[in-house]
């Protein structure tokens, strides 16, 4: 699948770059709709790549440049919570730690990383390790993500017992939790002609007049957490010096969640003054999710299949002349696990500062 995907990819970009090399002007530069799709030169394939990113420009300004290049600060969030049926949980999460790290895109792509900085030349393993490429176009855009959280999470939150227990616990590191997460979304912008999507989360256009859009997806993501229950309940028995019972259910080495969701959300842009937009999105999924685990004892069979709802939310501020941009974003993802002996809960997200160029003037736009 991943050769498929890289192929079609391609034969896309290519037909793009042919396009605008024959010189009939930039996809997305085409004022009030006057793509000309009827005509007889373009194959069906190109007329339907070309129409991914018409656009009004009375609401829209298009991309000016080929290339962009920025620099961005990310602050990830992220909280794990367990629980089982006999009301025990436990509440993990790391501390927030600065990243940075450089992105460059082209066109629709836009590929880049981040580092921690804190721990550079530490053992990989407690090392936070993340990956996103994005295709953006008018209508229709891609967010594929690698993330490994690391082992350095904390406990925020337990219930193994009576209140001094569990007040012992708090804020006590524990290193026996590694999780991965792998995915990708793709969604469709309806109303693409006047709502610029990628105007508050990639900087690629400007909105110019306040507008919003109904919007549909399809995401898939693989879950991998390993939990090192051995060391869970030594953690908890050393620091409250209590003899304590851990349920079944929590004493698992490893779960694989996999999901496929539909996705429905609204997005809104509001341009409050000239060159500023303030951008927001909610949708909602529903989830099929399906899950195995490795237990301590293996009567405590858990895998589960099942329907679940899963949240992702977005706002961000940006200010953007079309070579010159900064801004901020918030990106919330929710993802819930539920059977009758134990739930998973997870919420993962950023906050990402970042500033940056294009460069590269487009033909269309070079003063003659």
């Amino acid at each position: 699948m991943r050769g498929v995907l890289i192929v079609i990819l391609t034969m896309m970009f290519a037909f793009v770059s042919k396009a605008e090399d024959n010189g009939k002007g930039t996809i997305d530069s085409i004022p009030h709709l006057n793509v000309n799709l009827n005509n007889p030169e373009l194959g069906v394939i190109r007329k339907t790549v070309r129409g991914f990113s018409a656009i009004d420009t009375n609401y829209v300004e298009p991309q000016h440049y080929n290339w962009a290049f920025m620099i961005q600060n990310t602050y990830n969030y992220d909280v794990y919570r367990l629980s089982s049926a006999y009301g025990q949980e436990i509440l993990l999460s790391p501390d927030v730690l600065f990243r940075i790290g450089p992105y460059f895109g082209w066109r629709w792509i836009f590929l880049g990383t981040t580092i921690e900085l804190k721990n550079l030349g530490v053992d990989n393993n407690s090392l936070k390790k993340e990956f996103t490429l994005s295709l953006y176009s008018a209508q229709i855009g891609v967010d594929l993500y690698y993330r490994r959280t690391g082992n350095d999470y904390k406990i925020r939150k337990a219930n193994f017992g009576s209140d001094d227990v569990n007040d012992k616990l708090k804020s006590v590191p524990f290193d026996g939790l590694n999780v991965g997460i792998t995915g990708f979304n793709v969604y469709y912008i309806f109303n693409h002609n006047r709502f610029s999507y990628p105007a508050a989360f990639s900087q690629s256009t400007c909105q110019k007049i306040s507008c919003g859009s109904w919007m549909a997806g399809l995401g898939y993501t693989h879950h991998n957490l390993e939990l090192d229950h051995e060391k869970l309940k030594r953690v908890v028995e050393e620091t409250t010096n209590n003899e304590v019972q851990i349920d079944s259910s929590l004493m698992f080495n490893r779960l694989k969640y996999d999901d496929i969701n539909v996705s429905v959300g609204y997005g809104y842009n509001w341009v409050f003054t000239r060159n500023w937009l303030l951008g927001a999105s909610l949708s909602l999924a529903l989830a099929y999710k399906w899950s195995s685990g490795d237990t301590n004892q293996p009567a405590d069979d858990f895998s589960f299949k099942n329907f679940n709802l899963d949240g992702v939310g977005r706002i961000g501020v940006v200010w953007n002349n079309t070579k010159w941009y900064f801004g901020s974003n918030v990106i919330m993802h929710s993802y819930n696990y539920r059977k009758s002996r134990f739930a998973a809960n997870n919420v993962f997200g950023s906050l990402n500062i970042y500033c940056g160029f294009n460069f590269g003037i487009k033909k269309s736009y070079r003063k003659k």
